[in-house]
């Protein structure tokens, strides 16, 4: 149950990045949890929806999820009983992917954090964001699949190594 799961000092980290240096900062998340948000984080972009939202497969709408939901409860923007979590199942086109297009093509610094390398499209973000002349990152607990495509790896746990990063970037901030 995601809402029995508690943030850690990864996810308190990024969510101190994010506050401290405002819309310079994007969070990307393939979790379908509130971590982030709960750790303090106010720009989110989840690319695989939130479990906690849920999502009317006839009209789109969304809304808050109750605690228990059915395929049978009414949407209450079009009352077709079409409900479902608000997630990106196996075959379905991630969100946000314009927008995170385009903070890839602008962005100074890339950094991936607890990847595999093995899900696309989010694979294939370092490519993208080196294309545009970002330095890249990866912070994982063992080298991903595609640890090489980035400028520097590093290894670790993420409630380590994620802390570490942030202070020294907010240090090098002033």
């Amino acid at each position: 149950n995601c809402l029995q799961a508690v943030p850690n000092p990864a996810h308190a980290a990024l969510a101190r990045l994010n506050r401290t240096m405002g819309g310079r900062v994007m969070l990307v998340t393939q979790n379908i949890d509130d971590l982030l948000e709960r750790s303090g984080a106010t720009e989110v972009v989840h690319m695989h929806g939130e479990l906690l939202r849920a999502l009317c497969a006839a009209c789109g709408h969304r809304w808050d999820a109750p605690a228990e939901m059915a395929p049978a409860d009414p949407c209450p923007a079009c009352g077709r009983a079409a409900t479902r979590p608000d997630v990106v199942w196996f075959g379905e086109y991630p969100y946000h992917l314009d927008r995170i297009a385009a903070a890839l093509a602008a962005c100074e610094t890339f950094v991936a954090i607890g990847t595999s390398g093995n899900v696309y499209p989010a694979a294939g973000f370092v490519h993208e964001a080196a294309a545009a002349g970002a330095r890249t990152l990866e912070l994982n607990l063992e080298a991903s699949e595609i640890a090489l495509d980035f400028d520097e790896a590093r290894q670790g746990p993420a409630s380590r190594i994620v802390p570490d990063w942030v202070d020294a970037v907010l240090a090098a901030q002033g």
